[in-house]
């Protein structure tokens, strides 16, 4: 080979040499977007069930002094605080419905405890999974048919209960017929779960989302035996209201001289016939004499007075609840604890969003009340803080309204998607960002509770509006009709104690600035009038943009029209 051949073929090498690290070249630029995108956040969304916002330290209430959440307070601290997020539908099942789909009710098909939610309608986790996460779901879960989006499920059955949970899992046989039980409190239980499926389930390259959900505090109050002597020689502060309810409410939770509230809002006190709260303590005389509302007489339905051997009797229930409620509760923060130090010391923390919620607020003796469903601020609130250091500014707190309809289209914002066009809920994303309310933000949330006097709580049917200022409550009372009525097939029974007891339709309206407590009724005081027109009007346009009217309702509807300008 002579050098000019020699000299050729080093070139014609150097050529392809060139030409290989030039392809190799456009190859690496081509990949480097995709490599040096940021990668999608893993997602936790820690839910318990009737955590109210009064028994936390971060929201300031009455109960904040006992402490009663040390770690979900830090939690809190380390993220964003929503100061005005609302459930749509204080009950278990909407309330989850709404979380998981985010649609209001009638969009979602589930409007009160015999709702169901279908595979095909779980849509967080069928969106999050086009984004290529891993799905999991361990706890309660109350929604009937199986969960059937997520990828992993260990749930319980329906409520479930404190000790000794049965879980449904996924396996040879069909739901929900494949079942895991193991020993000892739910809470340790569930979290035991959750922990065990990050050291043997969980795809390490792969994002996840996780939704970690504890059965406490639901009543009727459980808590593990560690926790007896918790708070045991505390006294609990108690409500003003407890004793004296101003003039809260109306003739449609009052009755004419006030003898509806014998039957209408399971009690701490002996004021309800039918539930209070000492019945789920000794079952008392009461509970033995009036199971339901059809064995009250009407000479029965007297005006109710709280002397003072009644008073030191309902203080006496009224310690017992509370300490029973926050045993629960420190139940479930010490086992948040236990896992955010697992999360810690694996190197778990960074990436990585936590949402801490409940599915709805509850009452802890507020207006002498107990349970949830109403639409005042102690059942209506949710408490709701999100830790996402790398797009959320520690120690931040916001005002804005969201509700629960609004999470799942910012979960799915925040993991990188496109909010669908199904979802009626709103993307809140930029206000954690920024911690900045946009102009055009939502400046009122709905409201509907749709039971009639269920499950021996006695709460009637009604709907509202809330904004920051102003809450207008309507009240639309019973509205079974007639077997030939064409809606007569939805007439369930499970939803009332008594086929027969009407309830007056009224409306309620209060001024939070003034009365933040909710114990002044300013319907049809002249001075409001004007606020109350221009509410009404945007409940109308509320009720039609969610599509939440009653056309498909006559029987109510007639009961809205003849009513609305009372």
């Amino acid at each position: 080979m002579n050098y000019k051949q020699q000299d050729s073929r080093r070139g014609t090498f150097r050529n392809w040499a060139m030409v290989m690290l030039l392809g190799m070249g456009l190859v690496a630029c081509s990949k480097a977007p995709e490599d040096s995108a940021p990668k999608r956040p893993n997602i936790i969304y820690i839910m318990a069930d009737d955590h109210t916002s009064q028994a936390f330290g971060v929201y300031g209430s009455r109960l904040a002094d006992l402490n009663p959440t040390p770690t979900l307070d830090s939690l809190a601290r380390s993220g964003m605080i929503f100061d005005n997020c609302f459930v749509n539908n204080a009950i278990c099942v909407p309330s989850r419905a709404a979380i998981l789909t985010g649609q209001h009710a009638q969009a979602n098909g589930v409007i009160d405890l015999e709702g169901e939610l279908p595979g095909e309608r779980q849509y967080l986790p069928q969106e999050l999974k086009k984004l290529g996460y891993q799905t999991a779901i361990i706890g309660k879960w109350h929604l009937g048919q199986e969960p059937s989006a997520f990828d992993y499920y260990k749930v319980l059955d329906k409520q479930g209960t404190y000790f000794d949970p049965v879980f449904r899992v996924r396996g040879d046989q069909p739901w929900p017929n494949n079942t895991e039980q193991y020993e000892g409190h739910s809470s340790d239980v569930i979290t035991d779960q959750v922990l065990d499926w990050f050291q043997h389930t969980k795809k390490d390259d792969e994002p996840y989302f996780l939704m970690f959900h504890y059965k406490a505090p639901h009543d009727d109050f459980e808590n593990a035996p560690r926790y007896e002597s918790y708070l045991e020689d505390t006294f609990i502060p108690e409500p003003a209201s407890l004793y004296d309810n101003g003039n809260n409410g109306s003739v449609a939770t009052r009755g004419n001289n006030d003898t509806l509230t014998r039957i209408i809002g399971s009690s701490v006190s002996h004021r309800n016939l039918i539930r209070h709260q000492s019945m789920n303590i000794w079952q008392d005389e009461n509970y033995k004499k009036y199971r339901n509302a059809e064995d009250i007489q009407d000479s029965e339905l007297v005006k109710w007075e709280m002397d003072e051997a009644e008073k030191a009797y309902t203080s006496e229930v009224y310690q017992s609840y509370l300490k029973k409620y926050l045993r629960c509760v420190k139940g479930v923060d010490d086992n948040v604890k236990r896992f955010l130090a697992y999360l810690k010391e694996n190197g778990m923390l960074e990436n990585t969003i936590i949402v801490y919620t409940s599915d709805q607020g509850f009452m802890l003796g507020e207006h002498d009340y107990i349970d949830k469903r109403w639409m005042y601020d102690e059942s209506m609130r949710m408490p709701f803080f999100i830790r996402y250091p790398e797009k959320i500014e520690a120690g931040t707190r916001t005002d804005a309204i969201i509700n629960n309809t609004d999470f799942a289209p910012t979960l799915i914002s925040l993991a990188g998607g496109k909010v669908p066009e199904y979802m009626q809920g709103h993307n809140f994303t930029s206000i954690l960002e920024t911690n900045v309310e946009p102009e055009d933000w939502q400046k009122s949330t709905y409201y509907r509770y749709w039971m009639h006097l269920a499950h021996r709580h006695g709460n009637p049917a009604h709907f509202g509006l809330r904004t920051k200022d102003y809450k207008l409550i309507f009240y639309y009372g019973r509205y079974w009709v007639d077997t030939d009525d064409p809606n007569a097939d939805w007439n369930k029974e499970s939803w009332g104690n008594d086929y027969t007891r009407h309830t007056p339709v009224a409306w309620e309206f209060y001024d939070l600035n003034e009365d933040p407590q909710e114990m002044d009724n300013r319907y049809g005081d002249p001075a409001y009038a004007g606020k109350i027109a221009e509410l009404k009007e945007q409940l109308i346009l509320k009720r039609e943009e969610l599509n939440e009217t009653d056309e498909n309702y006559p029987h109510i509807q007639k009961i809205i029209e003849q009513h609305w300008n009372d």
